[in-house]
C-alpha cells in the first residue's frame, strides 16, 4: 500500500472518529421531556386587617423513559408554612417554611433528596383597570441531602412576572372566570446536590381559574420548564391544579353555629 493511500486511511479514520464523538455527544447531552401533573391545596385564615396565616399540601407525579403516563411517578411531597404580612395595598411581604420529600426516581435522574427550605418574599402589585400585573421577588435557603447523605445549602432566588385577566367581570369576585399568564426566572448557587448551573430554570406558566365563592377558587394552568443541566437539558410539560380555601374553618365554624341558632329558634 502506497504511503498516499495510507495517509488517506488514516484521514477518513480520523473524519469517522471525530463524526462518531459529536453524534454520540449529541446523543448524551440531548434535551429530555417529561410530563408531569403538580397539585397543591391551599388554606388561608386572615388573622386581622395586616398579617394572615397559609398552610400549603401538595404532590407532583411524573411520566419517566418507561412510561409516558404523567402520574407514572410520585416524585415529591411537601407542606408548607406561610405568614403573610400586607404593608400596603401594593406590597405583601411574606416568609415560609417547609418540608420537601423529593423521592428516588432514577428514571428522570431524581435521587432520594429530603429539603428544608426556607423564604423570604416581598410581591409588588400594580392595580389596573380590568387587569392586574404583579412581580414577585423570592429568596430561598434550601437544607438538602445530597447522593452522599451529606446536607448542604443552596441559595436560590426567583423573579416572577405575573398577570391576572378576569374574564366576566371588572374585577375577581364570586362566579368570575379569569386567565393567568406568568414567567419566572431561578437562579441559584453552585453545590453538588443541585449542580454548578447558576441559572436554575425557566418557568412559564398558562391557564385560567374560577371563583365559586368569595372564598373557594380553582386554577388549572400548563407549566413549561427549562433546566439546563450539564448531564443534558431538561424539558418539563406540566398540568398544574390549585385548590384554594379561605377561612374555610372559620366559616364552617360560622355555618355550624347559624344551623344550632335555628335550631334553638325552632324548640
Amino acid at each position: 500500500m502506497s504511503s498516499k493511500s495510507a495517509q488517506n486511511i488514516s484521514f477518513k479514520n480520523k473524519c469517522f472518529a471525530i463524526a462518531m464523538f459529536y453524534i454520540v455527544g449529541i446523543g448524551y447531552t440531548q434535551t429530555k421531556s417529561y410530563g408531569q401533573f403538580w397539585n397543591e391545596t391551599q388554606f388561608n385564615r386572615t388573622l386581622n386587617d395586616k398579617w394572615s396565616a397559609e398552610l400549603d399540601l401538595a404532590s407532583s407525579y411524573s411520566s419517566t423513559e418507561s412510561s409516558s403516563n404523567i402520574f407514572h411517578k410520585n416524585i415529591q411531597r411537601s407542606f408548607r408554612g406561610w405568614g403573610h404580612y400586607y404593608l400596603s395595598p401594593r406590597w405583601k411581604l411574606s416568609s415560609f417554611v417547609a418540608y420537601f420529600n423529593n423521592k428516588d426516581v432514577p428514571e428522570i435522574g431524581q435521587f432520594e433528596s429530603p429539603e428544608w427550605r426556607f423564604a423570604v418574599q416581598g410581591i409588588y402589585y400594580f392595580h389596573k383597570t380590568g387587569y392586574t400585573l404583579s412581580t414577585r421577588m423570592r429568596m430561598e435557603l434550601r437544607h438538602m441531602r445530597n447522593a452522599d447523605h451529606d446536607y448542604e445549602n443552596v441559595l436560590r432566588y426567583r423573579q416572577q412576572l405575573k398577570y391576572i385577566k378576569p374574564l366576566n367581570s371588572k374585577i375577581l369576585r364570586a362566579g368570575v372566570v379569569y386567565a393567568i399568564a406568568s414567567d419566572e426566572l431561578f437562579f441559584k448557587s453552585g453545590t453538588k446536590v443541585t449542580g454548578e448551573n447558576f441559572f436554575d430554570r425557566n418557568r412559564l406558566n398558562l391557564g385560567g381559574g374560577y371563583l365559586f365563592t368569595d372564598d373557594i377558587q380553582v386554577e388549572l394552568t400548563y407549566a413549561n420548564e427549562f433546566l439546563p443541566r450539564n448531564s443534558g437539558n431538561q424539558i418539563v410539560n406540566a398540568a398544574s391544579l390549585t385548590v384554594t380555601f379561605n377561612n374555610l374553618f372559620k366559616n364552617l365554624s360560622k355555618k355550624l353555629l347559624h344551623k344550632n341558632e335555628e335550631v334553638v329558634n325552632e324548640d
